[in-house]
């Protein structure tokens, strides 16, 4: 159909019952809008490119006067007069701006990747870490030459990082910065290549002040916090009964393998690759930390080999993968109801503390947490004090169930759950 095209006319013109309608421009062939039923509408041009009719919509009335769409519609329209093809022309450009420029010899992105490939992945056990913050954080240096990145760079985006309300994040992110630049620095091929002559984290602060964690829980802690564990899901409640029975990592808990659990010698094996050091670990059981663990066994009897398997129908996450649920967010659920102010890593800290106190040499307490050790007897002397870490473990647990009991037999609260 073909109108005048008024600003008047195009506010009166009837919407379709149903489907679309195309109201042509009288006074510019090839110039139109469209109109919806739901009553969306949109610029478009109608033009031929090599014999074959092509449309292509320039954009949503809202966003475009009438003036405007017809200046816009001219220039296209006279470049497809001229051979060309506007539509194919906009695909390609969008094409080229979804599609990963290449990256430059010289670029931050070559520099980043030269670190995390040269040094990280072959050197730090957490290299994912800092693959997440470049990916996340730096992506915006992408091909600009490493050696134009500025202090003020820096802190722009150290500023960003805060205002989304994560100012630790800002500092972790400064620290990979750094290295990034100190590696490529210190390589001659990567500083000759990159034409590096600073650090430019230099002469930029820490953003955000921390403080060395050092938080222990008290007694009465301990008392508030178990209850509120025991009101969780049985695989939630069993995750923290063993960060305060095993003084584990909660990552290394929660890639338990049915396989190296033996209830019947109470020995949890933790191998290498699963451990945060690398050496692997024995932990004996104390008898409560068994019953758990039998429990837990018992619920996931299915053909999963872990103990904590992913949850059912968890987004791309089948039996055959580990838990991987945010302990962060049970961390937020029991601190609420608790009234304890914690993080996970403090609970291993607490039981570390409390076994010094119980006059538990610092050796054994160190085994206990696996600890890297300097020497040949890190390799050689790995089972030595087997039995001194399973009489200390066995001791604290009967000091923790002293504690939540407040000991006075007459409210046990069994810590098996």
């Amino acid at each position: 159909m073909t109108v005048t095209l008024t600003q008047r006319s195009v506010r009166s013109l009837p919407l379709p019952a149903h489907g679309q309608v195309d109201y042509f421009d009288a006074k510019m062939p090839g110039f139109g809008l469209r109109l919806g039923g739901t009553g969306a509408r949109s610029w478009f041009i109608m033009y031929r490119s090599h014999g074959r009719l092509r449309r292509m919509t320039l954009a949503r009335y809202e966003l475009l006067a009438l003036g405007a769409a017809r200046e816009l519609a001219r220039t296209h329209l006279l470049a497809a007069r001229l051979g060309n093809d506007p539509a194919a022309e906009r695909r390609a450009q969008r094409a080229a701006t979804i599609a990963r420029p290449r990256e430059e010899e010289d670029s931050f992105s070559a520099l980043a990747s030269f670190y995390l490939e040269t040094h990280a992945k072959k050197h730090k056990r957490s290299w994912k870490i800092d693959h997440l913050a470049i990916a996340r954080d730096l992506t915006a240096w992408g091909n600009r030459p490493a050696r134009d990145i500025t202090p003020t760079d820096v802190e722009a985006v150290l500023e960003h990082i805060i205002e989304r309300g994560a100012p630790v994040q800002a500092n972790r992110t400064r620290a990979i910065i750094s290295r990034i630049f100190s590696f490529g620095l210190k390589k001659a091929s990567a500083r000759l290549r990159f034409r590096l002559t600073a650090n430019p984290v230099q002469g930029t602060e820490r953003p955000t002040p921390e403080t060395a964690r050092d938080r222990v829980l008290t007694a009465n802690e301990l008392r508030a916090l178990w209850p509120a564990i025991e009101a969780e899901t049985p695989d939630v409640a069993g995750i923290f009964k063993l960060y305060l029975l095993t003084a584990q990592r909660g990552g290394e808990i929660r890639r338990m393998r049915r396989d190296d659990v033996d209830l019947d010698a109470a020995w949890w094996t933790i191998p290498a690759e699963h451990a945060k050091n690398g050496l692997a670990h024995r932990v004996p059981l104390s008898p409560p930390a068994v019953s758990i663990l039998g429990d837990l066994l018992i619920l996931t009897a299915h053909p999963s080999p872990w103990v904590f398997p992913a949850r059912p129908g968890a987004h791309s996450r089948t039996a055959e993968t580990p838990y991987r649920a945010s302990v962060q967010k049970a961390t937020i659920r029991l601190r609420r109801a608790s009234g304890v102010a914690f993080w996970p890593h403090d609970l291993r800290r607490t039981v570390a503390s409390y076994m010094a106190g119980m006059g538990i040499p610092r050796l054994v307490v160190g085994r206990i947490l696996n600890h890297a050790e300097p020497g040949v007897t890190k390799v050689y002397d790995r089972h030595g004090y087997d039995p001194e870490k399973r009489e200390a473990l066995d001791a604290w647990a009967r000091r923790l169930e002293a504690i939540i009991t407040g000991e006075k037999p007459a409210k046990v609260v069994p810590l098996r759950g």
